[in-house]
């Protein structure tokens, strides 16, 4: 089948770009690959001896151009560094000064890596742009809708909802009716063992090791001495022990306090002017509404006040029923029909119509 259609594939040398750009080759297209620098990665090995890296470093470039110089077809490496930076990196550190906790991901999805492909994609005249990302687009009603892949265990749905509607439609997922395993044996019946191998990476792209505290600290070294001798209190406002730092905590929090108290306790909330952390039980945690701002509507611009959306407050998460308030065209309130716990400002919110997303935004510390 001869498409005569060009599509742009972001490829970070892993399994699932490598093996859409394959797919999308085959189904005719003509395929022009993109890595993206994002990041100077640096190599190192871990106290088990196991090499680490990021998701983009020198291997990954190399793996992806070897699959473009296999299936014939060009390559290109492109250096967001300086945007990356500015938008992804510096964000993340500012939320968590702020006492928020950022999804990088989402901000990297929506305002470099769709933006940065679609700039190329216009200069190289393709149709549209493609991933490995794991979910559905379709087109009804006159609107683009982005729902959940085929293999819900591997459902990147969440981590898309800021995609516009304009970006939607020049979007192609390859692999959103493939499960996982899938795409590991097509991999494999091609002849790309070691691909067919390779592990994934669920750590945030530019902390390889996980180890986001001493990220912050690498990035700012004086928030070190400027966030020394932080406390804990409890909700009767009492002193009840001693931190390094508000920025190192996340609602819902309970373990790496670096203290205990002989009982399971979370962090309730984070008062960054103070470097307060506040601590209480689990049943503390539990919240009956939210609000959400930076709205981006998927599905539909208005949701029936009556309509009852599943919400999902973090990338696991199972989800939970709940009517949502429009307060603007950028800003509604989530009224859930029972109480959810871990609510963290500065993450993603995620509306689900069973599969289809209906929007999303950023959830917002509600102020008395």
């Amino acid at each position: 089948m001869q498409n005569n259609k060009r599509v742009l594939v972001a490829m970070s040398g892993g399994i699932d770009s490598s093996v859409a750009a394959i797919l999308l080759k085959e189904q005719g297209y003509e395929v022009i690959g993109i890595t993206m620098k994002t990041w100077d990665y640096a190599s190192h090995s871990t106290s088990t001896g196991q090499k680490q890296t990021g998701c983009c470093d020198l291997d990954a470039f190399n793996d992806a151009r070897s699959i473009a110089v296999q299936y014939g077809f060009p390559h290109y490496i492109l250096d967001i560094r300086e945007e990356f930076t500015t938008d992804v990196i510096q964000n993340f550190i500012s939320e968590y000064v702020a006492g928020r906790t950022p999804n990088p991901c989402v901000l990297c999805n929506t305002h470099i890596k769709w933006k940065a492909l679609l700039k190329r994609a216009n200069a190289l005249q393709c149709d549209f742009i493609a991933t490995g990302h794991y979910a559905k687009i379709r087109h009804e009603k006159e609107r683009y809708v982005l729902s959940k892949a085929k293999d819900l265990s591997k459902d990147q749905s969440y981590v898309l909802w800021g995609l516009t509607q304009d970006v939607l439609k020049k979007t192609i997922f390859p692999l959103g009716n493939l499960y996982k395993t899938e795409v590991r044996e097509l991999a494999k019946q091609k002849g790309l063992i070691a691909l067919s191998q390779k592990k994934e990476s669920y750590e945030i792209c530019f902390i390889p090791d996980n180890d986001y505290r001493k990220f912050l600290l690498q990035q700012n070294p004086a928030l070190e001495a400027q966030l020394a001798n932080g406390v804990f209190k409890n909700t009767k406002g009492e002193i009840i022990g001693s931190h390094q730092g508000y920025p190192f905590f996340t609602i819902g929090q309970r373990k790496g306090l670096g203290v205990t108290f002989g009982k399971p306790v979370f962090v309730l909330d984070i008062l960054p002017q103070e470097n307060v952390v506040v601590l209480g039980s689990e049943d503390e945690l539990l919240e009956s509404e939210m609000l959400i701002t930076n709205l981006n509507m998927i599905k539909q611009e208005i949701v029936a006040p009556d309509f009852l959306a599943t919400i999902k407050i973090r990338y696991r998460d199972f989800g939970a029923t709940a009517r949502l308030e429009h307060l603007s065209s950028n800003s509604l309130k989530v009224l859930f029909t029972q109480q959810v716990k871990g609510i963290a400002p500065g993450q993603s919110a995620v509306f689900y119509d069973n599969d289809d997303v209906i929007g999303g935004g950023i959830i917002q510390k509600i102020t008395d």
